[in-house]
């Protein structure tokens, strides 16, 4: 003790440098418990991940199956990926109208509309402005319910036509219709 006593800045010195590598050990292990902590985290996120992943694979074939008859289902309802957008654009134009002049109507005018992408499709647009009777519109509509690439009925403006007084009796209409029909994109 009687060294210690006479030698404070010695035995401070000394105890010092005895403390510093216990300090650097300590700093060293709290890194890596730190390190640790953190890969035990990222290990506990990516556990249930990974459960999904098995479970997944585990059904892959049921899967497979299914996206099969999905595309089956869809390829009756859109225009395939593979045809140009003006040609589809031009031919879905040209069925409308025959579609609609076999149903009674007289048409008027007919416009393709600037197509749009979005969520993974074309939106290949028409409008057309017809005439005739409501029972010819009503024929329309439903044969174009029953067409394949599924046509959708946007917007409908229906007007009644002038009454002419030779046809006093006849109910006629003018109307517009927007259709709308997909195509895939690549």
């Amino acid at each position: 003790m009687n060294w210690l006593a006479n030698h404070r800045r010695s035995a401070l010195i000394c105890g010092l440098t005895l403390l510093l590598p216990l300090l650097l050990v300590l700093y060293a292990v709290a890194g890596m418990w730190s390190a640790r902590a953190g890969y035990q985290s990222d290990i506990d996120y990516l556990t249930p991940r990974l459960a999904r992943l098995q479970g997944l694979l585990g059904q892959q074939e049921l899967l497979r199956a299914s996206h099969e008859q999905a595309l089956a289902a869809t390829g009756s309802l859109l225009f395939a990926a593979a045809q140009d957008r003006a040609t589809v654009a031009t031919n879905l134009q040209t069925r409308v109208r025959k579609l609609l002049s076999d149903a009674g109507l007289s048409v008027s005018n007919s416009q393709v509309l600037p197509g749009r992408e979005q969520a993974g499709f074309d939106y290949i647009g028409v409008r057309l402005s017809v005439t005739g009777t409501l029972d010819a519109l009503d024929a329309a509509l439903d044969a174009l319910a029953q067409e394949r690439p599924l046509l959708l009925v946007q917007s409908m403006d229906v007007k009644p036509a002038r009454a002419r007084r030779s046809q006093p009796q006849s109910q006629n209409i003018t109307a517009t219709l927007q259709l709308l029909s997909l195509r895939e994109v690549q």
